[in-house]
């Protein structure tokens, strides 16, 4: 896909006043890299900033995709001057990219990073101490006022940070751009998300928000619609009649850690399935839209969710399985039970585990179920999209095949290798008739593909939507998963099952697929 040709036409529909691009080469990918800009993070001295914000600048920056007009400027409540900026963000990126870091070249990276403190709720903090500090670097490094305003900061941040951005009009568009970047959870229910949606849409249009779901960045999950419609080997077969269901899972070997305090307020359906496993189902689900671009795109993703059949609150039990990770042991190691965990209460009913069966009704997709699971603490590191094809209708070897012929699957792997495998059954050699099951599979070379938080970034820069959420699309997740977390909070909702640390889920899980023989695929 020529990403120029789809970048030029969201700037004239969306009237962007961005600069012309230029191109840089990652190993064998053109990438398009972005005009001047300045970019002030919210939240400069928190986690997100050191391990996933920094270091992937550090590496847009060693790549040449980063333009030489371009500056960060970090704001937070910590009292720090731009050299201890520079150092505590030095050691940051050593610990995250050890494979990349390079003194001179951080050096000349460091020249580029500022740093002033302020109060969020403090509306002189932005109408003078970041205003002026603002004008005063983009004057330096000529970013023509193109300004990103990234909020690494907790969600009860948001509303202050919005609204003085907009009462010392830095979110107006007046010599360049300005763009507003805000991290999840969008929201902790319908209401919420509707709520915080109006805020932003108070001083900022919605060409100038980008809602970040990082997951669609990763190459496997951009690929898939290039596989589906590119490919005519496929999609002929993407629908009811030759798909027999489809499983998307998100699992993580990892516990909590020290996330206690956001996670026993958000669980895995708030922190996983809201977003990363919708917006999975949606890309999988879709029709092709009329052209590559991103509100097209975006506009058949919605279809998809106002598809989505709505779970029954009053008889969650066939549809929703829930679970807690217990004592157990990963790659060989005691792990603690989710309960012991620091910040968490020792009589918690916070889900890390949840299983989801979904169904879409339209003409493509009718009777065929989705099968959603996201956990902690399981038995590997995987997320993947699996579709299971039917089997054979008819076998005609009943006497030399033992038992049903497996069916087809192809699996979109999205991390922790990014690729793709399809599952299909050969003769073995010999005079006997016996069925072989073999693999065809593709994986992305190391190196060549942008991490996710790298793609986020560079597409922000460049004013494309692709990667990121719409209005709708926000609000329309949270009406399908409010009424749950409503049945679930109220003790409506199906029993909480402790499992193992490091096991395959709680065995409920399993009692999703009912009496069709389906199984989940192991992790």
């Amino acid at each position: 896909m020529d990403k120029t040709s789809v970048v030029d036409e969201m700037r004239d529909s969306a009237a962007e006043k961005t600069p012309s691009p230029s191109y840089a080469f990652v190993d064998y990918c053109a990438v398009e890299t972005p005009g001047p800009r300045g970019l002030v993070i919210f939240g400069a001295s928190g986690d997100l900033t050191a391990r996933k914000l920094m270091p992937s600048l550090y590496r847009l920056f060693a790549k040449g995709l980063l333009p030489n007009a371009f500056f960060v400027l970090g704001t937070s409540r910590s009292e720090m001057d731009d050299a201890g900026f520079r150092a505590s963000m030095a050691d940051a990126v050593r610990d995250a990219a050890p494979g990349v870091f390079e003194e001179a070249q951080w050096s000349r990276f460091a020249e580029r990073l500022h740093y002033t403190a302020m109060r969020y709720e403090d509306d002189a903090d932005f109408r003078k101490g970041l205003r002026e500090r603002l004008q005063e670097l983009e004057r330096k490094f000529d970013t023509q006022g193109n300004r990103i305003f990234y909020l690494a900061v907790p969600p009860q941040v948001f509303s202050p940070v919005i609204e003085n951005l907009g009462a010392s009009g830095l979110s107006r568009e007046e010599r360049g751009c300005s763009h507003l970047v805000v991290e999840k959870p969008f929201g902790r229910d319908l209401e919420s998300a509707r709520e915080l949606n109006r805020r932003i849409h108070r001083h900022f249009r919605e060409n100038q928000i980008f809602r970040i779901d990082h997951y669609l960045a990763k190459e496997t999950v951009q690929n898939l619609l290039m596989f589906r419609f590119a490919n005519t080997i496929f999609e002929p077969l993407w629908n009811q009649r030759y798909v027999d269901h489809v499983q998307i899972t998100a699992a993580e070997t990892l516990g909590i850690g020290s996330r206690a305090g956001y996670y026993e307020q958000a669980g895995v359906l708030r922190d996983m399935f809201q977003n990363h496993m919708l917006q999975l189902l949606c890309l999988t689900a879709m029709e092709p839209p009329s052209a590559f671009i991103a509100d097209r795109v975006r506009d058949e993703k919605a279809k998809v969710l106002r598809s989505l059949r709505r779970p029954d609150p009053a008889s969650l039990e066939g549809t929703l399985a829930l679970g807690q990770y217990g004592r157990g042991r990963i790659d060989g190691a005691a792990a603690a039970a989710y309960r012991e965990e620091p910040g968490v209460a020792p009589d918690s009913l916070t889900p890390t585990y949840a299983a989801m069966t979904l169904f879409i009704d339209n003409w493509r997709w009718n009777g065929v179920p989705f099968y959603l699971r996201s956990g902690k603490g399981l038995a590997s590191r995987r997320t993947e999209i699996a579709v299971h094809f039917k089997s054979v209708p008819f076998s005609m070897f009943p006497d030399s095949v033992e038992g049903p012929i497996a069916s087809n699957v192809l699996v979109l792997g999205i991390q922790p290798g990014e690729g793709m495998s399809l599952t299909f059954q050969t003769k073995q050699p010999g005079s006997r008739i016996c069925l072989n099951p073999v693999e065809m599979s593709f994986s992305y070379p190391k190196g060549v593909s942008l991490d996710a938080y790298e793609w986020v970034l560079l597409d922000c820069m460049l004013g494309d939507h692709m990667l990121f959420m719409r209005e709708d699309s926000i609000e329309l997740a949270w009406s399908i998963l409010t009424p749950v977390l409503e049945a679930v909070s109220g003790g409506r909702g199906p029993r909480l099952s402790v499992y193992p640390a490091g096991s395959e889920g709680p065995a409920e899980a399993g009692r999703l697929f009912g009496a069709s023989g389906r199984r989940w695929r192991p992790l």
